[in-house]
């Protein structure tokens, strides 16, 4: 099954920076993600903003993503059961759905005026 981890940014930003500092740093910064490996937080209004990194660690970033999408992919398919549905198959199941669904909420609707 696909999951996310509860990941704090900040663990893996080495430094941080107002955007007003990036601004006026910009070459130097991107001197140090892209030589100095680092990845540097930008922070508006005293919260991170966002985080800038070099393109070494974009690349790493998409190859987890690529290997996490095809271990859910792989998972998925491990669990399917090869059953198929045709649309009109689809549109009849979900207008039964909702139809039970809007019969339910009448009898709830008819039992507050009993009650009360």
């Amino acid at each position: 099954m696909y999951t996310t981890a509860t990941i704090d940014p900040m663990d893996s930003v080495t430094s941080s920076i107002s955007a007003r500092e990036l601004r006026a740093d910009l070459s130097a910064i991107v001197g140090r993600v892209s030589f100095g490996h680092e990845r540097i937080g930008v922070t508006r209004n005293g919260k991170l903003a966002a985080v800038v990194i070099g393109v070494d660690d974009l690349e790493l970033l998409e190859r987890l993503e690529d290997a996490n999408d095809l271990a859910a992919y792989r998972a998925a398919r491990a669990a399917d059961d090869g059953v198929r549905l045709t649309l009109d198959e689809v549109r009849a199941l979900a207008a039964h759905e909702g139809a039970a669904h809007e019969g339910a909420a009448h009898e709830g609707a008819v039992r507050e005026s009993n009650d009360g």
